[in-house]
């Protein structure tokens, strides 16, 4: 029999919240028999919304929250003063046990803050870093940070590459990942201060497979499997990569239609490109979960559809069956790795 996995929904969060929240989550209960979901937020709203679907109501229940953390509101603050919020109230039950894991398309800030503070890291882990998989033409990389510490130190940076390659290995099934630093060349001693002062402590570690750097050319070509960066720079990495593509996609299609010509070759080709545009969407691969909490917690796009948010429960699953959590924990079993800064 399969185990159980029990997600705790923020169904308030996000711009398309509730409708497509409660719609990704019936999706992920008619693909997987073995996901419980814990709906929270307005219970009134919710129960009338549930009403419009039909599915197995012992695998759904909602939670109350009375409470919304909206997007321009202080992380910190808010953490502290909305207790009754779906972000606290779920993250809670995650911390109970109540829940395996967390899932929210609402305010980056605040699930960051309140991950931390409530969840809370691993023994041993300074800054969980957010891990994103983004498509290139040899599958998916990790990119690892993609926001969550804008600013890093080499240590830090270390830290991102160890837990990017348990969750990759794991969630790709590559037995050793290529971990690359994102530079602006790939000579050792190109660079700014944080990378120079990083690269050998990648280099030294034997717990990865260092490859060197990679720049931000090759990423869309699978020059690694794990990128490592800071925050900030990953975060920009991420933006630029949905905004081409995004914008790629939408000059092909206009391109197709402008003529009778292009338009009975659109025919001939859909297939193919229907096939490769799915293949380079970045919602087919789930959120961005954050690597090193006591929990699992994974923040998906404020404009999440009920395919993302489907794809995110699902990415829980993997978490759950592939054992990342506890892989995780035994990388900073030893005593050298929790002593310093915390």
């Amino acid at each position: 029999m399969q185990e159980m996995l029990t997600v705790a929904l923020d169904a308030m969060g996000g711009d398309n919240a509730p409708d497509a929240i409660l719609k990704g989550a019936v999706q992920a209960l008619e693909k997987k028999p073995n996901i419980k979901i814990l709906l929270v937020g307005n219970e009134t709203l919710l129960r009338e919304k549930c009403a419009e679907y039909t599915y197995d109501k012992e695998r759904m229940e909602i939670v109350h929250a009375s409470e919304v953390i909206d997007c321009d509101e202080a992380p910190v603050s808010a953490i502290r003063h909305k207790k009754d919020s779906s972000i606290v109230v779920a993250l809670q039950l995650v911390k109970d046990k109540k829940a395996d894991a967390f899932v929210s398309a609402g305010s980056t800030g605040a699930v960051l803050v309140g991950a931390q503070m409530i969840v809370g890291r691993l023994r041993g882990v300074r800054r969980p870093p957010l891990g994103v998989f983004i498509p290139t033409t040899k599958g998916v990389s990790l990119l690892v940070d993609n926001g969550a510490n804008v600013d890093a130190r080499p240590e830090h940076l270390l830290q991102f590459a160890r837990l990017g390659s348990v969750y990759y290995k794991n969630a790709m099934g590559v037995s050793r990942p290529r971990v690359a630093i994102v530079n602006i060349g790939l000579e050792e001693e190109k660079g700014n201060a944080l990378v120079k002062a990083a690269y050998p402590l990648l280099k030294e570690c034997p717990d990865i497979c260092f490859t060197g750097s990679i720049e931000a050319r090759e990423i869309p070509h699978g020059g690694a499997d794990v990128i490592v960066c800071e925050g900030f720079t990953g975060n920009v990495i991420l933006k630029l990569y949905e905004g081409v593509g995004g914008a790629l996609i939408s000059e092909i299609k206009k391109g197709m239609m402008s003529s009778l010509r292009s338009k009975l070759g659109a025919l001939l080709v859909k297939p193919a490109l229907k096939e490769t545009v799915k293949r380079f969407d970045a919602s087919e691969y789930g959120g961005a979960p954050l690597l090193g909490l006591n929990g699992l917690v994974v923040k998906t796009h404020g404009s999440a559809t009920a395919k993302e948010v489907c794809n995110c429960l699902l990415q829980c699953l993997t978490f759950k069956e592939q054992r990342i959590h506890e892989q995780f924990e035994g990388l900073y079993r030893q005593k050298e790795e929790t002593s310093g800064e915390a």
